[in-house]
């Protein structure tokens, strides 16, 4: 049976200081981070209970916890640990992960940059 049941959270905003550049780990700046998590929403569509799903204000601050956390280098490892907290819950078959960067230091004029990754157990 194909799984259509989704959780979304987006546009989660925390400020992080990822980055190879020395000046982005001293200022730091603002990351967006959008997640969906795949997984079976019917249990908790019956029960009616928060402890049947996956509580999304708890995931959250999970999720900013990592993102204010330890800073990396590149944003799709930081995609790699966000999608590691969504995942740790067993009720979740997949999970996408985007990881955006508008202040990246690029040169040019541009709207975002971003990296989206999917896992599936």
């Amino acid at each position: 049976m194909a799984m259509t049941d989704r959780i979304e959270l987006t546009g989660l905003r925390a400020h992080g200081r990822h980055g190879v550049y020395d000046f982005e780990r001293v200022a730091g700046q603002e990351f967006v981070v959008d997640a969906v998590l795949e997984l079976d929403l019917a249990p908790a569509a019956r029960s009616d209970e928060v402890s049947d799903t996956v509580h999304y204000g708890e995931l959250a601050e999970r999720l900013v916890a990592v993102i204010t956390g330890e800073p990396v280098n590149l944003i799709e490892t930081l995609a790699d640990r966000l999608i590691t907290v969504c995942l740790a819950d067993p009720r979740v078959d997949a999970a996408t992960i985007t990881v955006r960067k508008p202040e990246a230091p690029i040169p040019h004029t541009f709207t975002d940059v971003a990296v989206t990754m999917r896992r599936a157990r």
